[in-house]
């Protein structure tokens, strides 16, 4: 329970998938105009990862490491005759796992909440292609989780953070409306700025020992 809650804070604060590795910055930079619509992409950021990164642990345990169709049959297994190795496909197969939940929230969204459908645009759809819900997968893989608890933790710390970091930027954003930005600065460029003052203040959690 400590390792996973270790897990957890530090995917959400030390190893924050913006300020710390700047994963997800299209979109994050595009709708963080409004609390309102940071708050829904946010949402379904968190949603998406939280759903994605365990199954495609299990598919990655089970199916595309060196041997991990042991369980089919002994030969296919580490050490067997015939063993298989798949990983050459987890791209194609986390892309394809993460595409399939995108669609179920924009369908959902759509449903339920049209103006935030019609707020989120082209950004919605494009969480399939969002950096940050695939680098959770990837980095699950890379460190290579002992169980199914710690990537879940890992993937709904990565979500929340991602979250957090669009709603913080979001609410600095809405009061700039009323501040003297010189003219060069607005929109994109101090939007940039204020993302890299708001990784260094991030980097103050790296001094926590977990």
């Amino acid at each position: 329970m400590e390792n996973i809650l270790s897990i957890f804070v530090k995917a959400m604060f030390v190893e924050n998938m913006v300020f710390a590795f700047f994963f997800g910055m299209c979109s994050y930079i595009a709708v963080s105009k409004s609390v309102k619509t940071a708050m829904g992409l946010g949402i379904a950021v968190t949603f998406v990862m939280v759903m994605t990164v365990p199954l495609n642990y299990l598919l990655n345990e089970y199916v595309l490491s060196p041997g991990a169709l042991g369980w089919v049959d002994p030969k296919y297994g580490v050490g067997g005759s015939q063993m298989i190795d798949l990983s050459f496909l987890s791209f194609i197969v986390f892309i394809a796992v993460i595409a399939s939940f995108v669609q179920l929230v924009e369908m959902v969204v759509e449903k339920f909440t049209p103006t935030l459908y019609n707020q989120l645009g082209i950004f919605l759809p494009l969480i399939a292609v969002n950096c940050a819900i695939m680098g959770g997968s990837l980095f699950m893989q890379e460190r290579d989780y002992a169980t199914l608890g710690e990537a879940s933790a890992f993937a709904l710390g990565s979500g929340i953070g991602w979250w957090l970091a669009i709603i913080l930027m979001a609410a600095i954003r809405e009061k700039l409306a009323y501040s003297n930005v010189p003219a060069p600065l607005r929109g994109a460029g101090i939007t940039f700025i204020l993302t890299g003052l708001m990784g260094i203040a991030f980097m103050t959690f790296l001094g926590i020992q977990l």
